[in-house]
């Protein structure tokens, strides 16, 4: 007892647990050294494995057409088509450059990180050109500056874990991951070429890359902390046992008046004047908010799980809701689908109509709204054509819309390339509807048995080509991937260009895009592919 008390035993208990927390500290301090050169940037690029060698199969009969169309140019984000994972404000997922077509296309490939899987889901084009490009990893986003020509990244932005990617560790559930559209994928490029977005930390962010010396980095030119509107209790490697409220910001996109505003999964609405840093918001009853928004002149559109909103700012920012149609959810959430409810983000059309998906059973269907006040005698819904085969119908992707067209594909039956074990059962089909010139209703143009599991599909205004992501079965059950072009006009397939083999080139829901050099870039598993025409 002496000995204790004088602390002879304390004396090596001290010795020996340091020991111990030096050499676990060490250990930890090895795994984020070699986690860091594993998930690390390399600035020239390495090709995804399992790279396709097969000649692209070009339609020698079609001819490239542009499409007659258009959206409302917005004065507070880049130049039209370049802004968001969507294209435009009217999220139109149409770009008004020609997409690649013809002889002499290649395909290049660039292994996002290092070691590690990290997609590439979000493309915009800054004034110059140059793509930048998100890509989502394990340990969090990076917003990536690439040189078109050789595919260098030339800068990099890292964000910080999203929770869901540590709930699904510690869960050992990958649809956490999956079921989680927060942390800045639904970003957009201003009109100054900054790229603005709310990160996993309830922060919102405008940064931008500069160059100096040959040299380019991303730069912090503001930010907002929203933490004091937004609760953000949520489980974390740094919060093991939260006990109050997490919500994670999803959007963020400006209206016409410069006005950033933002949604978050569990239904809160908000505004944030970039100018004076007032916040303002309005919450949403039970119902979640997975997608991105859309914006014309006049209203902000938000569709939740239960319905299609519009909304303007009051004279104190705080939003106003102008209408609100319910929809069919559905009795659940379908294998292809996210939540229980639209899987699409609301597309504008022209300069009065509003299209989304609903979640109905036992197939979904493409409605069709007038978005403005209504004239006496008017409804709001014009239309409601049900798509796809009953008991194989979902989508948790956008639409196209451009003109009085809508192109919309089939998700049913896939779940993420961490998950998917029968890809037989994914059904595919692609389908356009186009609403009547009289607004009496919509048709049924064309259908497309394409299976394009999980892409966020793009239109060339530029050539008519509307562009997918695609997959062949191999004998033995093994994915090989392409680019696949139908025609606009009629949904005949005209171009075929294979990218490769494996789940590193598994689209997994990222997008597509069209840079305004004619270049189109695909999001996938292992980082992303460029198919270009060589001559360009």
């Amino acid at each position: 007892m002496t000995d204790l008390l004088k602390g002879k035993s304390s004396k090596r208990r001290p010795r020996g647990c340091g020991c111990f927390l030096a050499i676990l500290v060490l250990l930890a301090g090895l795994a984020a050294m070699g986690w860091r050169y594993a998930d690390r940037e390399l600035a020239a690029p390495v090709a995804i494995e399992g790279a396709s060698n097969a000649t692209p199969v070009v339609d020698p009969d079609f001819v490239p057409t542009p499409v007659a169309g258009g959206v409302s140019a917005h004065p507070h984000m880049a130049m039209l088509s370049n802004g968001s994972m969507h294209a435009d404000g009217y999220q139109s997922d149409t770009h008004v450059a020609a997409g690649p077509f013809g002889a002499g296309l290649e395909v290049r490939s660039r292994r996002a990180g290092n070691g590690l899987p990290r997609q590439c889901a979000t493309f915009v084009y800054r004034s110059d050109g140059k793509p930048v490009t998100l890509c989502g990893g394990v340990s969090g986003f990076r917003i990536v500056l690439l040189d078109p020509q050789t595919l260098n990244a030339l800068a990099t932005y890292d964000m910080p874990m999203r929770p869901s990617s540590f709930q699904a560790a510690i869960k050992r559930d990958m649809d956490v991951i999956m079921s989680d559209s927060s942390g800045g994928a639904y970003l957009f490029l201003d009109n100054q070429d900054r790229v603005i977005f709310a990160d996993a930390r309830q922060q919102i962010q405008r940064i931008k890359a500069v160059e100096s010396d040959g040299k380019w980095q991303f730069v912090a030119d503001k930010s907002w902390d929203m933490r004091g509107h937004v609760p953000h209790d949520c489980l974390n490697w740094d919060n093991w046992f939260p006990s109050g409220e997490c919500d994670m910001m999803t959007t963020v996109l400006p209206d016409y008046q410069g006005r950033y505003w933002w949604t978050t999964r569990f239904g809160r609405v908000g505004t944030l004047d970039p100018e004076t840093g007032k916040v303002a918001q309005v919450r949403l009853g039970g119902e979640e908010i997975q997608n991105a928004l859309a914006v014309d002149r006049s209203a902000v559109y938000v569709l939740s799980d239960h319905a299609q909103y519009a909304f303007a700012a009051g004279a104190d920012g705080k939003p106003v809701q102008q209408w609100r149609h319910p929809y069919d959810r559905g009795a659940g959430r379908k294998i292809g689908s996210i939540n229980q409810g639209s899987g699409t983000t609301p597309t504008l059309l022209g300069d009065d109509l509003l299209t989304f998906a609903d979640n109905a059973d036992p197939r979904i269907n493409i409605i069709v709204l007038r978005r403005g006040a209504l004239k006496p005698g008017q409804q709001r819904a014009i239309c409601k054509a049900p798509v796809f085969a009953a008991g194989a119908s979902a989508t948790d992707n956008s639409m196209i819309g451009w003109g009085r067209s809508i192109i919309l594909e089939n998700n049913a039956g896939y779940t993420s390339a961490f998950q998917q074990q029968d890809w037989n059962a994914v059904t595919g089909g692609v389908v356009r509807v186009d609403v009547r010139a009289d607004g009496s209703g919509c048709d049924i143009v064309w259908t497309s048995p394409l299976k394009a599991p999980s892409v966020v599909a793009k239109l060339s205004a530029g050539n008519g080509i509307a562009y997918f992501y695609s997959f062949d079965l191999t004998a033995d059950g093994k994915q090989n991937w392409s680019v696949v072009g139908l025609d606009f006009r009629t949904g005949k397939q005209v171009l075929k260009v294979p990218t490769g083999q494996g789940r590193g080139y598994d689209n997994n829901w990222a997008s597509l895009s069209i840079s305004p050099d004619g270049a189109l870039y695909a999001g996938m598993m292992g980082g992303l592919a460029q198919v270009r025409n060589k001559d360009r």
